[in-house]
């Protein structure tokens, strides 16, 4: 599958569509082969390059935190646990709101992650 086709729900959802799209083009396999090197590394790879730095990530953050507000919800009620449980001992546990940098910026790779993956498999594409 070299694009994803997928119904978004939202604004991230759409965002983080169009992200997929636009970074698949470089991989020859492309939905897929980007996927499995975010599986593997993550945001925190650097292979977004949107969502590198604190000033970009935060920006990411504000523009979508209603969406990732309950997407990071959902993701706690469904596991049964907390945020240290998600993030473990990156969160800084003296940021509980998130208002600093640091937090802020693992709530918007963790939305970008759990958003592309959630619209993988909306698509049929296993993780």
């Amino acid at each position: 599958m070299k694009r994803l086709k997928v119904e978004t729900e939202n604004k991230l959802e759409k965002k983080v569509l169009s992200m997929i799209n636009s970074y698949s083009k470089d991989y020859d396999d492309g939905v897929e082969s980007f996927i499995n090197d975010l599986l593997k590394g993550g945001c925190q790879s650097g292979m977004i390059s949107e969502l590198i730095y604190y000033s970009d990530t935060v920006k990411f953050y504000r523009k979508y935190q209603d969406e990732i507000d309950i997407l990071l919800q959902d993701t706690i009620e469904s596991i049964g646990g907390s945020l240290l449980d998600i993030f473990g001992d990156k969160w800084d546990e003296t940021d509980p709101l998130a208002h600093n940098n640091r937090n802020l910026n693992l709530l918007a790779w963790f939305a970008f992650e759990e958003t592309a993956f959630n619209l993988c498999r909306k698509a049929g594409i296993e993780i």
